[in-house]
């Protein structure tokens, strides 16, 4: 199917009940009086309990990672690579940052919402043999982009790396909950076990709700963030992430011969917002918070119609 002003506006139409959602969030955490704590313990259910009945249910059925191109792990994270380092020039450059602040910028051009976003676009949007790709990305995200960032600022203040960091960030990918169940549905099913169905049917209640949950709970988060600080540094950081992240791991995907379903899901999980751990990672190391609190609210806004774009144009034939 050619690429076509229809094709975007109908992948916009199936993407605005998603974003609905996350503006529901959104409206309930910033005036409907759902403070912090009902936003702390939605993302905690959503992370802990039903994402991961999610995703150790598709993947223990029919999730099986050997029949997926491991080369999308090239385009991805190449991608990622590439955009990290020209995020870090742009933030030398244009704004005088330090080699801290470099190290937070250009996380925010290339990390994100995998989790909140990411799965239910995939899940809803996308087609089931999509989830094996973005699951396969997934368990490597966190591990190699926090390894990347806390090197990078590691060595920005020291001269040097740390295996400390390293060990730190590698115990805190395999305790996570959402890498676990991808881990462990894809060994369940490889074994050919099957989930009994006095558990598999609740799995499946969960994983039902998951992709609403996950949107407002999304919403939510990003109601305690504002946008008046850094605006030209925010919106910098989410142009590199909407615009030129998804253009350089699709670039590679293209350049490598990747199949079209594994282009399909790297492609889409370039193109969406900036992940909420990028603020995370502001905090630690004290650089930039304002700029990417505001840049996870106006990538997230507009991802609602880049995000749709990016998957019309990769399924043009």
């Amino acid at each position: 199917m050619p690429f076509s002003p229809d094709r975007v506006l109908d992948q916009i139409l199936l993407a605005s009940p998603l974003f609905v959602l996350v503006f529901l969030g959104y409206g309930l955490g910033r005036w409907g009086g759902w403070g912090k704590e009902a936003s702390k313990a939605l993302s905690a259910f959503v992370f802990t309990i039903a994402m991961p009945a999610l995703l150790f249910r598709q993947m223990a059925t029919f999730g099986d990672l050997s029949g997926v191109d491991a080369r999308l792990l090239i385009a991805f994270f190449g991608g990622c690579g590439v955009v990290f380092v020209v995020g870090r020039l742009l933030s030398w450059r244009l704004f005088g940052h330090d080699g801290t602040q470099q190290s937070v910028f250009a996380l925010g051009g290339v990390f994100s919402n995998n989790v909140l976003l990411g799965i239910p676009i995939a899940h809803l949007l996308l087609t089931e043999r999509h989830i094996p790709p973005v699951a396969l990305a997934l368990v490597f995200n966190a591990l190699i982009l926090w390894t990347l960032v806390t090197l990078s600022v590691e060595w920005a203040r020291h001269g040097e790396l740390s295996l400390r960091g390293i060990g730190k960030t590698l115990r805190g990918v395999l305790t996570n909950p959402v890498v676990a169940s991808i881990v462990g549905g894809a060994a369940y099913g490889f074994m050919g076990l099957t989930i009994p169905a006095p558990i598999e049917r609740p799995m499946a209640m969960l994983a039902a709700a998951t992709g609403p949950m996950s949107l407002v709970a999304l919403g939510l988060s990003l109601a305690e963030f504002g946008v008046r600080r850094g605006w030209r540094a925010s919106s910098t950081i989410a142009a590199i992430k909407l615009a030129l992240h998804p253009l350089a791991v699709w670039g590679i995907a293209i350049a490598i011969g990747l199949p079209l379903i594994e282009t399909q899901a790297v492609v889409m999980m370039a193109s969406l917002a900036t992940g909420v751990n990028v603020y995370l990672m502001s905090r630690q190391f004290a650089a930039l918070e304002g700029e990417t609190s505001a840049a996870l609210l106006i990538s997230t806004a507009l991802s609602a119609i880049t995000v749709p774009l990016w998957i019309a144009a990769t399924t043009a034939r």
